[in-house]
């Protein structure tokens, strides 16, 4: 026994097939856990889309790959979703949960998802929406949620979604909403607040009034009871004038309960707008008042309180803005706008931009309020003293008097010679008024001698009239080029001087 165990435990190949056994066991061992890139199983998996869609799943797959930015979980039996479940999908944008069965979510669900924008909910469990639900996806553009069983929404359940831009709440059992956490929003972003076909039984008109124009066209109230009321009709009525989709796409739809004890006393307010006859501006609540004001002048607005039918025990009063700005007791902030305990309203300091319609309101609940008044305010500025005629008048009087001075420039220009003003005849003798033609000609004569000296310099003729010894005729002063009295063109001139001396002055005439 001894010689034959000394060549086995001395061969040094055992030890290497040992460890070439080991690696094959390893090697060959069935896997455990799927690799972190692999598709789960019954799943359809792209470059970044990941559908998992009508798989009847009860978890959430384990392993999902990172690339991931879109994930529909879509018709399956979700019952809830685990702390943190999508820290493995930092690319996730868009995620479809809807037509499942969660009834509730965990304080971190939706944490390491903040760059998750579209998340659809719908058609689940939901009994409520609680604060902690959506506050860690602060890049949320749009939320589904209609088609669920939501009676209550918290207010501040959407406070830090500053990108909001649509919200689906239809198709619930909500009863009431908190319309003024709306306006934190990031009301300029949201477009689309849809809350059809729910139980609210009551909208406050006085905090829908305030909100921005964008909201009021994308806010759905149809097929809801809300209880029938002037303020309500007036409201949607001048929204569906205004052309706001969310009204006049479902005028049909907007219906109102006539009484708390009917249930089933539903009308089309709308389409049936004979039924709120009172509530037209003929009514003495709904009557708009117009006032006209200068500018720089304080003002008080006041209503006639006793048209109220709430007690006035127990009642506040709210002014609307034509800014839609809501102002209550004790007034605005820089208190240019107060409001005092009757129910008047003081503008301190009249201003053109605070020119429009202003609504006074009085309330004794959120949800239980009547309209008291309207009043049109138009701020002006004062005339400029000493205006009398107005600018029209002004300009046409202007234009009747040019038109008159243009006539009397054409027609009526006085000429004290009238035959000067008329071209002699060919051939004629000179006529009384050619003196002056002939003095103020600078043509030399045509017969003058060829030996004539040319010169350059001009002549001038003064015309003096003469003193008492010539009985006020003109004397005529002759320049050089006339030196021989009896020359014919002397003997001319001094005729027709006669003739001019009441015309010429003693101002010299150059030739």
């Amino acid at each position: 026994p001894a010689t034959m165990s000394s060549p086995v435990t001395a061969d040094p190949v055992w030890p290497r097939v040992a460890k070439l056994f080991l690696l094959l066991l390893q090697l060959c061992a069935p896997r455990t856990s799927p690799q972190p890139h692999r598709c789960p199983t019954g799943c359809i998996c792209t470059s970044d889309l990941l559908s998992c869609s009508r798989q009847m799943l009860q978890r959430v797959p384990q392993a999902l790959p990172p690339t991931t930015t879109t994930l529909d979980l879509s018709h399956n039996a979700l019952t809830q979703l685990h702390d943190r479940w999508l820290a493995d999908l930092p690319h996730l944008e868009a995620l479809h949960i809807n037509h499942n069965q969660i009834w509730d979510l965990s304080p971190r669900a939706f944490h390491n998802a903040s760059f998750l924008r579209h998340l659809d909910m719908s058609s689940n469990h939901l009994q409520a929406v609680k604060r902690h639900y959506f506050e860690a996806l602060v890049s949320l553009e749009e939320l589904l949620l209609y088609n669920n069983r939501i009676t209550q929404v918290d207010e501040n359940a959407f406070a830090k979604l500053s990108d909001l831009r649509k919200v689906y709440l239809s198709w619930n059992n909500l009863t009431a909403f908190p319309f003024h956490a709306v306006q934190g929003l990031g009301i300029y972003n949201l477009r689309t607040l849809d809350l059809s076909s729910n139980n609210l039984s009551s909208i406050p008109v006085e905090v829908l009034a305030a909100l921005p124009e964008n909201i009021g066209n994308g806010l759905y109230l149809h097929n809801n009871p809300i209880r029938c009321s002037c303020p309500l009709y007036l409201m949607l009525q001048h929204w569906n004038q205004r052309g706001f989709s969310s009204v006049k796409d479902f005028s049909e739809e907007h219906t109102c309960k006539v009484s708390d004890n009917v249930p089933r006393s539903l009308i089309k307010f709308l389409k049936h707008s004979h039924m709120f006859a009172n509530c037209s501006a003929s009514t003495e609540d709904a009557h708009l008042s117009h006032l006209e004001v200068m500018v720089g002048q304080p003002i008080l607005l006041t209503c006639n309180t006793s048209n109220t039918s709430l007690p006035h025990t127990t009642t506040t009063y709210m002014w609307i803005t034509p800014h839609h700005e809501p102002i209550k007791h004790p007034g605005n902030s820089n208190r240019s706008l107060e409001v005092y305990h009757n129910g008047s309203l003081r503008i301190a300091v009249a201003k053109p931009w605070l020119s429009g319609v202003y609504v006074g309101l009085a309330m004794n609940s959120p949800n239980n309020f009547s309209r008291m008044c309207e009043v049109n305010m138009t701020v002006l500025y004062p005339k400029a003293a000493g205006e009398t005629f107005s600018t029209g008048l002004t300009t046409l009087l202007g234009c009747i008097v040019s038109l008159v001075l243009v006539i009397i420039y054409l027609y009526l220009t006085p000429c004290r010679c009238l035959d000067c003003c008329r071209k002699p005849a060919p051939l004629s003798p000179p006529q009384e008024c050619s003196a002056q033609s002939s003095i103020l000609s600078t043509t030399p004569p045509a017969t003058d001698g060829p030996n004539r000296k040319a010169s350059a310099n001009k002549h001038v003729v003064f015309l003096e009239p003469i003193r008492e010894t010539q009985n006020g005729k003109i004397r005529l002063a002759l320049g050089e080029d006339f030196p021989d009295p009896k020359h014919p063109k002397v003997l001319q001139l001094k005729s027709d001087s006669e003739s001019i001396s009441s015309v010429f002055s003693d101002t010299p005439i150059v030739s």
